[in-house]
């Protein structure tokens, strides 16, 4: 895996190397540019990037605008923002420009590879606490609609989403969940806050008893064995 790193502070991008490393598969390249413009060369004289990711205060960098620039330019290249930018009505922007991300930088690293993940394989995260901030309803819609197109049940939960719930429902935590669905415990964290954010409950608790009263849960498979196994509760 090649994965472009576009940020001003060589300190943080030396960490966010030590992170990214711990993507199952592992990574082959990282390559980096402090600069936005220098971004954008070197994801031209990199086609096989699988990839990038961006703090929209890096220098030449213009918030969300320079998100919508690089996914037209290199719409094979998912980008995720990294930044220390917390304003809702940005990170709007920035995911309705294109980006399969919004990672805070006070996020830990387990939940950064979850996004990255998610971004993988074609989904689209942006920070649960954020989207309550006024000016975020926007991205909420425009969110549900992107699940609808993403083949999203009526309640707008992905199958994966769905399975997870499952196994919440079961009485598994996440570690329980990561061993039974071979995801990373951070994938299943942030699979887990988007479940709570979608059904519009505080916590995982209240996630079980609505999807409960709306049907949706059931035994997932593999839920037989896990118990054989005794590890499905408190893991």
């Amino acid at each position: 895996m090649k994965i472009l790193l576009i940020d001003h502070h060589a300190l943080f991008r030396e960490g966010l190397r030590c992170v990214l490393q711990q993507l199952p598969g592992g990574v082959s390249e990282i390559l980096e540019a402090g600069r936005f413009p220098d971004g954008l060369k070197l994801a031209g004289q990199h086609p096989g990037l699988d990839l990038a990711l961006l703090e929209l205060k890096s220098p030449g960098c213009e918030g969300a605008i320079s998100v919508r620039l690089f996914c037209q330019r290199y719409p094979h290249i998912p980008l995720v923002v990294v930044s220390g930018e917390e304003d809702a009505c940005i990170i709007n922007s920035a995911l309705n420009y294109g980006a399969r991300g919004f990672v805070c930088k006070s996020s830990s690293g387990s939940t950064l590879l979850g996004v990255v993940e998610l971004a993988l394989s074609g989904n689209i995260y942006a920070p649960t606490q954020l989207l309550r901030q006024p000016g975020a309803a926007a991205w909420n819609k425009s969110s549900r609609n992107n699940n609808r197109r993403s083949n999203a049940n009526e309640y707008g939960l992905t199958a994966r989403q769905m399975d997870v719930l499952r196994y919440l429902a079961a009485g598994f935590s996440n570690k329980g969940i990561a061993k039974a669905t071979h995801l990373a415990d951070g994938t299943v964290k942030v699979h887990v806050a988007a479940v709570c954010q979608i059904l519009r409950v505080k916590n995982r608790m209240e996630a079980v008893l609505i999807a409960k009263r709306l049907g949706l849960t059931g035994t997932p498979d593999g839920v037989a064995s896990a118990v054989h196994d005794g590890w499905q509760i408190n893991q």
